[in-house]
């Protein structure tokens, strides 16, 4: 379990988005943080000066091509010092590659900025090959004062004064820094502003303008505008670019969208505030449209279960709105690639799937064609003894091999994630129709076809193993051994009507006190505390019967909950209910106690988890890296509802602006570090919305364990009433 999540933690490296355009692609163009851009590294030698927030390359609110704002670089160049910033642009897990022939960038000076004067500017790719430095103005005379110019650079004019061609070795495609470093002495103070830095080629017709947006709709919301429009058509589109204003006359910029999506959210911080809106589309060329009609709204003050309600359906929006067009099916990441279908995601998608229709964000009808959808593709993609991979392409349905040649077989992990939510659905598309006839076979079929004995690796295993490849087979020989997220797997093989694993296994494998066991605990926590399953120490006050250290990660109380109800019965060491409500409690008061002294830790900003730049979930301090991951708490509502529903206040209320998006809360944030991550996470949104269902109405806990396999196998396992 943690070779995936270490490997996981590692692929995750912090860089800027990668917004997809058509014909280029974006490096950078514009930060969460409205002090400083967290992506950047920065040094400098006195007696050079160079301006710094944080250690990191300042940001800018008043100058910009795309709002709200772009990269400020203030800097005097003396004899003997020197200065360099490193944007980060490329390395992030799940995203394509650049293409192209030519780095282009925005750049206004407050002065005249000759060659002699210029920084320069390098570039390296992922493998650390590397470019000869070469002006940052490129060919141009001058900069000219007070004018944003398009700058480009062909990579192939990125040649040293020695070398006649640049380093064959480097690779634009995989371009992953971009460094600006100190050129010529000259001791003058300047300052430009840089924005919009892409990958890309030429515009072809420089003279065409877009379509004006139509359609636009705005939705009031505690604090925030929610907008919606219908796309536009062009094949050349950048982005959208929404405009604002407070009293119907005088508009301003406030942002861009990607050309993908058509929607927007605008954060304003208060309740009864009025706001009017237009939208404007920009070419690739940046040629902009002609405004669209206004729209008007205004926030209001919500309830909590308005709330609860409207952070459910953001986060459901990731595997409505962002699925993959084909298989219908969640992406890992977004934006990322999105060709990257996460099976175990998918299975937490299809569970918020069912909330939305319960809740109305979609019509029955719309659900049933999506799982249509979904189950079709699936019948139809790679399976290995009846498991699927960990990540399929959305297109074809082939294995991708995400983790390296071994990983190019079955993952039973994500494939119990997948059967948890599809066994959820079976039990709510009931109706006697064609269409629902036609999920409930094929999900049938799917989970009847899962071979859970094969992944014994020999009948006599008493564990089961996470992975297996027709090429290298049990290589990984990763033993699956609780507390983490993987009782669910135990849970569905014990339950399998066509291929059992004896119940006993729960107990040898799952809660298994081997030496082997202990061992495998031992490796991944680094603790003796629960290595032999059990715990039984007291953190802050609060017991924990089971799980290593003082609880681990939040994601293991989420994942094998959300369709298994562990309310109201125990096995032999646990009841589950109050074991995952007890490590919950304990992730909050050690928040509270806060003892790395991490900026914003507190009674409503709680909850470590595995997440984009968590560094490790554990709460631990040595694995306690300042991230706050926004599921954690907020799908521990069943367990802690009122410490959850704090921090959902809080994370909107007071973090909102930086904090929420088009899917609901982004992955997580960092106060100490002024960061805030810009993608959202497949495994992380979907447990939101079902554990604030199962809180609100136990919707997803009554249908997966109304599944008639269910009940026999707690039986078998010897799970036992606990009211």
């Amino acid at each position: 379990m943690r070779v995936r999540r270490l490997l996981l933690a590692l692929l995750l490296l912090p860089v800027a988005t990668l917004a997809l355009g058509l014909s280029d692609r974006t490096a950078f163009d514009n930060s969460l943080s409205y002090r400083s851009f967290y992506y950047s590294d920065v040094l400098f030698v006195s007696p050079s000066e160079l301006e710094l927030v944080d250690g990191k390359v300042p940001t800018d609110e008043t100058h910009y091509v795309s709002p709200p704002n772009s990269l400020r670089l203030k800097w005097q160049s003396q004899t003997g010092g020197d200065w360099l910033i490193s944007l980060k642009v490329k390395a992030r897990y799940g995203t394509a590659d650049f293409s192209g022939g030519s780095l282009f960038f925005w750049c206004y000076s407050e002065t005249d900025l000759s060659p002699n004067a210029s920084p320069l500017i390098y570039l390296k790719d992922v493998n650390d090959e590397g470019t000869p430095s070469i002006r940052l103005i490129g060919s141009l005379e001058k900069l000219p004062a007070h004018t944003w110019i398009r700058v480009k650079l062909p990579f192939d004019s990125f040649v040293g004064p020695v070398r006649e061609t640049r380093a064959p070795q480097f690779d634009p495609h995989r371009l992953a820094r971009i460094t600006i470093r100190q050129g010529l002495d000259d001791g003058k103070a300047h300052t430009i502003y840089i924005d919009e830095i892409t990958v890309g080629d030429e515009v072809a017709d420089n003279r065409k303008v877009p379509t004006a947006p139509s359609g636009l709709v705005a939705k009031g919301y505690e604090r925030h505008i929610d907008l919606t429009w219908i796309p536009v058509s062009n094949a050349d589109l950048r982005y959208y670019k929404i405009y604002r204003s407070f009293d119907g006359n005088t508009y301003a910029p406030i942002g861009i969208q990607r050309a993908s999506t058509n929607r927007y959210e605008d954060f304003l911080g208060e309740s009864g505030k009025d706001s009017f809106y237009k939208i404007s589309s920009v070419a690739m060329n940046y040629n902009e449209s002609p405004l669209s009609a206004e729209v008007k709204t205004t926030t209001r003050t919500m309830s909590d279960d308005e709330l609860l309600t409207m952070v459910q359906e953001a986060c459901f929006r990731y595997y409505w709105e962002g699925a993959h067009p084909v298989a219908g099916m969640a992406i890992e990441i977004l934006p990322g690639d999105e060709n990257l279908v996460a099976v175990g995601a998918s299975g937490h998608g299809i569970m918020a799937l069912l909330v939305g229709v319960e809740r109305g964000f979609i019509t029955r009808e719309q659900g049933v064609e999506r799982m249509l959808k979904i189950t079709r593709f699936l019948s139809k993609a790679d399976r290995f003894h009846g498991a699927f991979p960990h990540f399929l392409d959305g297109r074809t349905g082939e294995l991708i091999a995400r983790f390296g040649k071994y990983d190019d077989g079955g993952d039973l992990v994500e494939t119990s994630f997948l059967m948890q939510g599809l066994l959820a659905a079976r039990q709510y598309f009931t109706r006697n129709t064609a269409a629902e006839q036609e999920i409930q076979k094929t999900i049938t079929s799917l989970w009847r076809a899962v071979e859970w004995d094969w992944y014994r690796s020999d009948p006599s295993s008493n564990f089961m193993y996470w992975h297996w490849s027709p090429d290298h087979g049990f290589y990984l020989n990763h033993p699956l051994i609780g507390w983490n997220e993987t009782m669910i797997v135990y849970l569905l093989a014990i339950a399998s009507p066509t291929h059992p694993i004896p119940a006993a296994m729960y107990y040898s494998g799952w809660a298994g006190q081997s030496q082997r066991a202990v061992q495998y605990r031992h490796w991944w926590s680094r603790t003796t505390q629960g290595d032999h399953y059990v715990n039984g120490n007291t953190y802050y006050g609060i017991k924990l019967d089971v799980g290593e250290g003082n609880g681990a990660e939040l994601f293991f109380t989420h994942y094998s909950f959300l369709g298994f109800d562990p309310r109201d019965k125990k096995d032999a060491y646990a009841n589950y209910f109050k074991n995952s409500r007890n490590i919950a409690l304990i992730s909050h008061a050690y928040a509270i106690a806060n003892p790395g002294k991490y900026v914003g830790y507190g009674d409503d900003s709680w909850g470590r988890s595995a997440g984009i730049n968590a560094g490790g979930g554990r709460a631990y301090p040595r694995d306690d890296n300042g991230t706050i991951t926004c599921t954690a708490a907020l799908a521990s509502f069943p367990y802690t509802p009122v410490e959850s529903m704090k921090a959902l206040k809080h994370f909107y209320r007071d973090l909102g602006g930086r904090l929420w998006g088009i899917y609901g809360f982004r992955d997580g944030f960092n106060l100490s570090e002024d960061w805030f991550e810009d993608v959202y996470m497949g495994l992380n949104q979907a447990p939101i919305v079902v554990m604030m269902e199962n809180h609100r109405s136990g919707l997803v806990w009554k249908l997966f364990m109304s599944n008639s396999e269910i009940k026999p196998a707690l039986d078998r396992i010897g799970f036992q009433p606990d009211l």
